[in-house]
């Protein structure tokens, strides 16, 4: 019982600095609903769709940005998403992607924990750009 305990308390910790805790409660740039990003049902793109949000919604002070933060996850690039972590991007698999996990709140708390959530299309945009290998495109 005692090693479960010693599990589960390493797993959250990993978890915060994974990502982040601490976040600021407004976006700087103010935009707290990043609406304006429409994402295609496929052929989704990194370049137009994915860093734009990810821009908007995560990448401001205090959370997914480069700043001396807590979280190690920085999604102000490709390589910092792809390589951001274990299973962060499960290539062709949005369901056993913790990125997909954390946006939908299926899994730990939903992300961006500040402000609005994700809309359904963006979500759904991200599951499709996994689904879809996950490309630098």
């Amino acid at each position: 019982m005692r090693w479960r305990t010693s599990a589960a308390a390493v797993c959250a910790f990993a978890a915060a600095l994974l990502w982040g805790v601490g976040c600021k409660d407004v976006n700087p740039v103010g935009n707290d609903s990043p609406s304006n990003i429409v994402f295609p049902i496929s052929n989704v793109s990194y370049g137009q769709h994915v860093q734009p949000l990810f821009n908007q919604a995560c990448n401001y002070a205090g959370c997914h940005d480069d700043s001396q933060h807590q979280s190690m996850l920085k999604l102000t690039s490709y390589d910092n998403l792809i390589y951001g972590g274990a299973l962060v991007i499960v290539r062709n698999k949005p369901d056993q992607s913790t990125l997909v996990l954390r946006i939908q709140g299926t899994v730990g708390s939903r992300m961006p924990p500040n402000g609005n959530p994700l809309n359904q299309n963006q979500i759904n945009g991200i599951r499709a750009w996994i689904g879809e290998g996950a490309l630098n495109n």
